[in-house]
């Protein structure tokens, strides 16, 4: 596992998109696992800048998101389809037909979840996976369990999980309770991955995804067993970090 400090969110922002330009500008048909959240927002907001310039091309790319809401469907302006589109699909020039994000409008939990699975199989599994990182550690909405998942699952999410979302919504209220989520092992399954971290109130968890023991009570930790993870964290993210 690789760490990279940063100073900021913007600095973190710049590096993350620097890999994935150059993920896509050395294979213009990579396979992009893609976050939503906060976190990515200005990673996105630089892919975009890159693209208005001639610098990378998104043409020939192809996508799977992580997760999705369980109940919403994509045009529903709280959805994480409805986020990829505005926050980056929509300024850039690829095929919303190879953009792909878990159903959440479909009630059948066991199709929903197989047919998500199929599609990442079948796209030979992604060249870049990038991610964010839970307070309580998780990765997308895999939340700390008793065992890693393996496919794609519906989740209840946590209390800590559905307040940190809040902030997203109107009415706390409206947090959906249940998500679509890729699982561990089809995370790990990237050829590379990028987790991107900012803030002190990331700083437990960071730490113990880094230097802590793996487990499943902290999902992110079982990316020390990835032969190409790579950490872009800034001070405060790092702070609980031993020789950091």
């Amino acid at each position: 596992m690789k760490l990279i400090r940063v100073k900021d969110y913007d600095d973190m922002s710049r590096k993350v998109a620097n890999i994935i330009s150059a993920q896509v500008i050395l294979k213009p048909n990579s396979v992009l696992g893609l976050a939503t959240g906060t976190t990515p927002i200005g990673a996105y907001k630089q892919l975009i800048d890159w693209y208005h310039k001639g610098d990378v091309d998104f043409a020939e790319v192809s996508t799977y998101n992580l997760d999705e809401y369980r109940g919403l469907t994509g045009d529903d302006p709280q959805s994480y389809r409805y986020f990829m589109n505005t926050q980056f699909f929509d300024h850039v020039d690829i095929d919303k037909a190879n953009t792909h994000v878990p159903d959440g409008s479909n009630p059948d939990i066991e199709e929903a979840c197989s047919s998500y699975d199929k599609m990442v199989k079948d796209a030979g599994y992604v060249d870049l996976q990038l991610l964010g990182i839970g307070r309580n550690g998780h990765i997308g909405f895999n939340e700390p369990a008793d065992a890693f998942s393996k496919g794609t699952q519906c989740v209840d999410l946590t209390e800590s999980t559905i307040e940190a979302n809040s902030r997203l919504f109107d009415d706390p209220e409206d947090v959906p309770r249940q998500a679509y989520t890729m699982g561990v092992q089809t995370i790990m399954n990237a050829r590379m991955i990028v987790v991107a971290a900012t803030g002190e109130d990331k700083a437990q968890a960071v730490h113990d995804m880094v230097f802590g023991a793996v487990t499943p009570q902290c999902p992110a930790s079982i990316l020390q067993l990835h032969t190409n993870c790579v950490v872009v964290a800034d001070d405060a993210a790092l702070s609980l970090c031993p020789g950091q």
